[in-house]
Formats: C-alpha cells, sequence, structure tokens
C-alpha cells in the first residue's frame, strides 16, 4: 500500500509520480546511446536535461555503473536490469503500435503519458491522431521543451490534461476522440501506481469508449513482500547516501503494493477483449538483456507485458 498517495493528490515532472517520468526517460536515453540500441529516442536526453530534477541526470553519467559496483555490486546489477527492462518494456509497445496502425488503426490514446515521446519519434502513417492524457504540468513541461528545441510530432497530437481520477473519458471526447472508431490504448508504467479498484475501474472506462477491433496493452504490476520492499528501500538509500545522490521520491511510497488487484489479461477476457499476456522475464531473455538478479526467480515480482484486441 500507497503511505504517501491521497485521493487529490497531484504533481509536476519534480515532484511525486512525475519523477518517475524522468527516471524512465533517462534509461530511454541510455539505451539510445548503446552500440545496439533496442529502441531509439533521440528526444530522451533533452527531456531529461531539462527537467531539473538534480537527481535522474545522473543516470546519465558514463561513469556511474564503475561508481555503483564500487559501492554495492548487487546495487549495480539491479540498476543495469532496471535499464535493460525499459528499454525491452519500449520495444515491446513500441512493436505493439507499429502493428496496430499496419491493421489500419488511426486513433492512439497513451494514458499517462509522461515523458513518452512515441507521438514525436514513431512512423505515424498518415491520418494517424495521438491523444496524450496526463497531469496538466508534465503534459505542458515536454510539449514546451521539444518545441524550444525545434522538435515537432509526427502524429496529430492532442494534450488532454487531465488526472485519470477525474472524468478524462469526457474531456478525450472534447478533445475530438472518437468513441466510434478503432483505437490503439496504452497504459505503460501506469497500474502500480493505482490501488486495485482503480485498475478496474480504469479498463473498464477503456473498455466503454472502445470501438470493435480496438486494441489494448499494459504492463502489469509485479508484486513483492513488505520484507523485500524495505530491503530494496533501505539498500537504495545506503547506496545513494554514498555516491552523494539526493532522493526526491522514495518509489515504495508512490505504488500500490496490492496483491488482490485483478490479473489483468483475465479481467479483459472475461469484458469482450481477446487478451494474451507475456511475461517480461520472458522477453528480456529473448532480446538478451536479462540479467541474474535477487528475487529473479520470483515471476510474480516481475511484471506482464498484456495486449488485447476487441471483440
Amino acid at each position: 500500500m500507497s503511505t504517501m498517495r491521497t485521493h487529490d493528490d497531484t504533481w509536476d515532472i519534480t515532484t511525486s509520480v512525475g519523477t518517475t517520468a524522468v527516471m524512465v526517460a533517462a534509461a530511454r536515453a541510455i539505451e539510445t546511446d548503446r552500440p545496439d540500441p533496442l529502441i531509439r529516442d533521440p528526444y530522451a536526453k533533452i527531456l531529461v536535461a531539462d527537467a531539473g530534477t538534480g537527481v535522474w541526470e545522473f543516470l546519465l553519467d558514463d561513469t556511474i555503473d564503475a561508481r555503483l559496483e564500487t559501492v554495492d555490486p548487487e546495487s549495480a546489477a539491479i540498476f543495469r536490469h532496471m535499464r535493460g527492462y525499459q528499454a525491452v518494456r519500449t520495444h515491446f509497445f513500441d512493436s505493439y503500435f507499429a502493428d496496430a496502425v499496419a491493421a489500419g488503426i488511426r486513433q492512439v490514446v497513451i494514458l499517462a503519458s509522461g515523458l513518452d515521446s512515441r507521438a514525436y519519434r514513431l512512423d505515424w502513417p498518415a491520418g494517424t491522431t495521438v491523444y496524450e492524457i496526463d497531469q496538466p504540468k508534465v503534459l505542458e513541461y515536454k510539449a514546451a521543451t521539444l518545441a524550444a528545441h525545434g522538435v515537432s510530432p509526427a502524429a496529430d497530437r492532442h494534450e488532454v490534461p487531465i488526472d485519470l481520477r477525474q472524468d478524462w473519458p469526457a474531456a478525450l471526447r472534447a478533445a475530438g476522440f472518437d468513441p466510434a472508431a478503432p483505437t490503439a490504448w496504452l497504459a505503460e508504467g501506469l497500474l502500480m501506481y493505482l490501488p486495485g479498484d482503480a485498475q478496474d475501474r480504469l479498463f473498464a472506462q477503456i473498455t466503454e469508449q472502445s470501438a470493435p477491433g480496438s486494441r489494448v496493452a499494459t504492463e502489469t504490476a509485479g508484486t513483492h513482500s513488505d520484507e523485500r520492499r524495505e530491503e530494496m528501500r533501505e539498500r537504495f538509500k545506503k547506496t545513494a547516501e554514498q555516491l552523494g545522490i539526493a532522493q526526491p521520491v522514495d518509489f515504495a511510497d508512490l505504488t500500490y503494493n496490492d496483491p488482490d488487484r485483478a490479473d489483468v489479461a483475465a479481467w479483459l477476457g472475461g469484458h469482450g477483449w481477446r487478451a494474451t499476456a507475456q511475461h517480461s522475464q520472458d522477453e528480456m531473455r529473448r532480446l538478451g538483456r536479462w540479467l541474474e538478479v535477487p528475487m529473479g526467480d520470483d515471476k510474480d515480482a516481475f511484471s506482464e507485458f498484456v495486449t488485447a484486441s476487441k471483440l
């Protein structure tokens, strides 16, 4: 259970849940600079460098791996594993969108879009409209930063500045969304920040707005024991202190560790969708990004990538 979240909390790119978007963008920037990248995000580094968090920029430091290895080899392995996971996750959902537009879908909705730059960097067919839903200040930062660097969207991009706990379907329709047209939905890096009942409500709302032939993709939330969460909290706190890195947030305080939340593929399968699930561990191994880490043998601690089509 989250200890910091409230029903009406809000954030910008430097606070609370907003900072996690900067962390994920940093992982994409690092992957992009690899000699064998799984994905290419030329805008990730810009978004991280201009965020002003004062912390996630350290991920872009070429010496961070060696410094972490000196302080705590296990933390270094977890850090490298995390970066590999983000690359694999991004690659999976990039492919999902490529398949969706190849099937003729031209309406896309990215929920809690954060610093996702797909509206700018993917090769969208003519006539594709991408709707991004997130907190107003998060969307404002991304659009303003990329515009300042001369970057324009590759699709017809529409911002929907609203909290997902509010009436986002109405705001989405007001922005031009057509519920009668097949849609490709994405909920990436989102479910862990929702309690189980809010997760159910989110997918019920998506279902209500989805015409036959629509698709949805999401990353499920892994579950960890309270003991494991506390162990990881203390490990990362100690490592950060030794490296002189300020910790703006404690991620365990932002997420909902809800072991009773619904199985996403099963929920979708029972509500008019044909769903499949790919375990992230298997996808990481397939793409050569798996590293042996503590709790690596606990599949429940790792997410699944779920895709589904509306019947």
